[in-house]
């Protein structure tokens, strides 16, 4: 096998007329290769495909991120140009992936805490602000991901267009907060079980739910998004199953035939702990929406992204309305802030459960509440399968830059990254902790960790995006040369950027001075900031010593990439007929695209 490709690249750099057009297809290696491995028996083939195939790279072969102690931009562009990941990502795994990847802890057992410490009024505004943010955000990434489909997309971008020093802090940043989520969303997935009172150890179930992440990441990109659109539909079935049964029981429709409405706004009240109670709740929102980029993680193994990217992204803003806002607003109608069940409060008798099931056990409503803490525990897993698939990418992305160790690079004849996923699957083991009596500060610490690192990887995004907009136009495109255009435009990345400011600010207030802080001692005040600010001097850690070691310039206008990386070579002519066609659709047709 191995020697026909020899012959292939031969005959084709000296011109053979023998070469015929047939096998001019860059799959042409690809064929042998899989042709070869039908050969011999299953164990045989299962062995082979954990090989390296040497064919397969994240990025083009003999590219380096950095050369001596200057960084060549350029290099790095063309590093993630070129993919040998598996485009097998279709249509229906990007919409289910953006739909539901990121309805996992931060929603069924974060708000909780969220609701205890900011009450219901806070939760829904602080949900909201981060919604619009994201709204913004994610456009923004679509519009880059569809013209530039890379490996690594957001340190790639970063990279691109602003600093390959902030490139490389953005590339670690987001690669440790899906390392650390892993385990993270096990310890989760372990509490849920402690609603039940399970004699078992929770260290049993961590090792249950490690095994079964492990082995859905081992079946390579089809696992995984296979897995992600059972586990979508489940969790979207799930919410709005939730949405209409609270609505039932709050305007009186429960067992017990009691009217609920707006009762536990009024008392308690809506808010708790005030303006500083609304800003703590900040950290919790943003790592609820965390997940919501891996669309654009996701476009360098997608199919045909110019046409399944668009309508993923579109659905953003029916997830922040529908999954997020309404669920939250009725979880805040149905349970009081002061429930001593919510994580957070002052009891700990059952302090690991999530409100959405302490709002229909409220009610008396026998194993439903069951029913839901399973689709919490499929939802928790969900993210941790999510998690593995974005540090494993992202670290192999960097590797080939020569940004983290070169051993990450290792790709199998079966396109997966083994090595970043055997990485990545090994921290899960620092989910044992949920087998300790500090498991709750565990929790607590990984919030903390991933929530603020997203901040970072959003903010990049509405900059980098701000910053390709001035470059696509300085050097002589127009707007219509693009297949995918963000629907804020550059003003709603303005806006997405200051959001994220702001986030930022407010978690430094909160962290410096929370709630009660005069009550604290002054180790326990130390300890509150960096549960608040962690990822901030990790990110600080990252960028100034690549920096300055390495001298990256801030990339100009003048001097970015804006070709390497776009797929259709013909994309003017395909653009201009596709609009011809959609001019010709009814208005009902062309209303239902625009917001789907």
């Amino acid at each position: 096998m191995h020697a026909a490709i020899e012959m292939y690249r031969k005959a084709s750099r000296q011109g053979s007329a023998d070469v015929s057009s047939s096998i001019t297809s860059p799959d042409f290696e690809m064929n042998w290769v899989q042709k070869d491995e039908e050969q011999g028996n299953f164990f045989q083939r299962t062995w082979d495909g954990f090989k390296r195939d040497p064919s397969r790279m994240v990025s083009a072969r003999g590219i380096v991120g950095a050369d001596g102690k200057v960084f060549d931009a350029e290099a790095a562009a063309h590093a993630t140009a070129d993919s040998p990941l598996q485009r097998s990502l279709k249509g229906r795994h990007l919409q289910m992936i953006a739909i539901g990847g990121s309805i996992g802890t931060g929603l069924f057992v974060g708000s909780g805490k969220a609701l205890s410490t900011g009450g219901p009024a806070s939760l829904l505004i602080a949900f909201s602000l981060i919604g619009i943010m994201l709204y913004c955000t994610v456009h923004a990434l679509g519009e880059m991901a569809v013209a530039f489909p890379v490996a690594g997309s957001f340190s790639a971008y970063s990279t691109r267009f602003l600093d390959p020093a902030w490139g490389f802090a953005m590339g670690w940043n987001y690669a440790l907060q899906w390392l650390v989520v892993l385990p993270l969303e096990v310890v989760a997935a372990s509490i849920t079980i402690d609603y039940w009172g399970s004699p078992i150890s929770n260290a049993v179930w961590v090792t249950v739910f490690l095994f079964v992440i492990i082995a859905i990441n081992l079946f390579g990109v089809k696992g995984y998004a296979e897995a992600e659109f059972i586990f979508a539909i489940i969790k979207v079935i799930a919410v709005i199953g939730f949405i209409i049964l609270g609505i039932v029981l709050d305007i009186g429709g429960g067992p017990d035939g009691s009217y609920i409405g707006g009762k536990n706004w009024i008392f308690p009240g809506a808010f708790h702990n005030g303006f500083k109670g609304l800003c703590s709740v900040f950290v919790t929102a943003s790592f609820a929406f965390a997940g919501t980029e891996l669309v654009g993680l996701a476009a360098a193994e997608t199919a045909n992204p110019r046409k399944s990217l668009p309508t993923a992204v579109k659905q953003v803003f029916w997830r922040i309305c529908l999954f997020y806002i309404v669920s939250l607003t009725l979880v805040g109608l149905l349970v009081p802030y002061t429930d001593s069940r919510l994580i957070g409060a002052s009891s700990d008798s059952d302090a690991h459960a999530s409100p959405f099931v302490i709002a229909i056990a409220n009610a008396g409503i026998q194993v439903l509440d069951s029913v839901m803490n399973v689709v919490i525990m499929i939802a928790v897993l969900s993210v941790g399968n999510s998690s593995v698939y974005g540090s494993s990418r992202t670290l192999a992305a960097l590797a080939e830059q020569k940004q983290a160790p070169k051993i990450f690079a290792y790709i199998d004849k079966r396109g997966r990254p083994l090595v970043a996923i055997i990485f990545a699957s090994a921290l899960g083991l620092l989910a044992y902790v949920a087998a300790s009596p500090n498991q709750d500060a565990a929790f607590t610490w990984m919030v903390a960790l991933s929530g603020l690192s997203s901040i970072f990887t959003w903010g990049s995004i509405c900059l980098s995006h701000i910053r390709f907009r001035k470059a696509w136009k300085m050097q002589g495109h127009s707007l219509d040369e693009l297949a995918f255009l963000s629907q804020a435009g550059v003003i709603g990345s303005w806006l997405g950027f200051a959001l994220n400011c702001l986030v930022l600010v407010a978690q430094f207030w909160t962290g410096f001075a929370p709630v009660g802080y005069a009550e604290n001692t002054t180790s326990e005040n130390v300890q509150n900031f960096f549960e608040a600010y962690l990822a901030a001097p990790i990110v600080l850690a990252f960028y100034i010593p690549y920096k300055l070691y390495y001298k990256t310039p801030f990339m100009r206008c003048v001097d970015m990439d804006l070709q390497t990386g776009m797929r259709e070579l013909n994309l003017v002519e395909l653009l201009a007929e596709e609009r011809a066609e959609q001019a010709s659709w009814p208005k009902w047709k062309r209303a239902y695209k625009f917001l789907c």
